[in-house]
């Protein structure tokens, strides 16, 4: 194992895949001469070249549109949104284009495309900047959506992603950048599908990935002070989904909390509590409950974001909730 930040993990799993295949290659918003607008590209540039690390202008549906034409011919992109909100801007060609190509050509095209980058809320970046845009993508058959919470996940996940035949989205929170943690040395890859238990417990699920996972795990272990122990399940893939483990959570503590950044009408958490209600309703003990961003537009005044972006101490109330601790 080695320690390292979440941005250096991302990194180091760019310049494995380019180094071991020459179809991979990086585009996006200052990615070469800046070095990424959060360092993540930092080196790779000098590295690589300017034929494999390529700015562009701010034209996120052109250069998206590039990186999916360039994945039919045989590349692999790595396209780099400065921030998944700007992915809106280019949402016609993963929609239409990305996500349908290989069943509308009948199997005769793949698109092997990574889109990339920030996602969710930052520190006072304003409300058109600070969006969780998962809600919108898992929605989509076609995609594949990924949020790893931890450095050796973002490794592990990116370089499964750069590896994969159809597109994936691969969203990183801007608040982990600098998070670190232990990387297995080597070659590391994670399997999407497959949630990771970051804590095990018996009174309650605390169900979440991306940023959200480490604010639960604060909050588990608030609760384990007023004596419940909480199990907190990352799921790190969106799209697949592993239903096997949080099932098989559920039904060893019968409560579930599902905490994560997006809005509160539908989504990833919407989802996740529909699958549990319908594949282990015999095992609830209480009614599943979702701790979310608040159902506003992010304000940029930083005392009224803290209060919009779930808590710890938000969680902590719907998990005394679920154990009738409080009414």
């Amino acid at each position: 194992m080695k320690s390292m930040r979440f941005r250096e993990a991302v990194r180091e799993a760019i310049a494995e895949e380019m180094e071991r295949d020459d179809r991979v290659f990086l585009m996006g918003e200052e990615v070469g001469q800046y070095q990424g607008a959060y360092k993540v590209s930092e080196g790779l540039l000098e590295r690589f070249g300017e034929r494999r690390v390529i700015d562009t202008p701010i034209t996120e549906a052109g250069f998206a549109g590039i990186g999916i034409g360039a994945a039919m011919v045989g590349l692999r992109p790595i396209i780099e949104f400065m921030t998944w909100n700007f992915s809106a801007v280019a949402f016609d060609q993963i929609l239409n284009n990305a996500a349908k190509l290989r069943q509308m050509s009948g199997g005769q095209l793949s698109v092997p495309v990574v889109f990339r980058g920030p996602n969710a809320s930052a520190r006072q970046v304003g409300s058109q900047h600070s969006h969780a845009m998962e809600h919108f993508y898992v929605n989509v058959p076609g995609l594949k959506v990924i949020a790893p919470a931890t450095p050796a996940d973002a490794k592990g996940m990116l370089k499964t992603a750069i590896r994969d035949e159809d597109p994936v989205l691969y969203l990183e929170s801007e608040t982990l950048y600098s998070v670190k943690g232990d990387v297995p040395e080597g070659e590391h890859l994670v399997p999407f599908g497959k949630a990771r238990i970051a804590r095990e417990g018996t009174d309650c699920t605390l169900i979440s990935y991306s940023r959200m996972v480490h604010v639960c795990l604060d909050a588990a272990e608030a609760l384990a002070a007023k004596g419940i122990d909480c199990e907190v399940i990352d799921l790190r893939s969106l799209r697949p989904l592993d239903e096997e483990t949080i099932v098989a959570s559920l039904t060893k503590t019968h409560r579930a909390v599902v905490a994560y950044e997006g809005w509160p009408y539908g989504g990833v958490g919407a989802e996740v509590v529909d699958r549990l209600q319908r594949l282990a309703f015999d095992e609830l003990d209480a009614p599943i409950l979702r701790v979310t961003t608040m159902d506003v537009p992010m304000p940029y005044n930083a005392k009224l974001e803290q209060l919009v972006i779930p808590q710890a101490h938000r969680i902590i109330d719907a998990v005394e909730r679920v154990t009738y601790r409080r009414t």
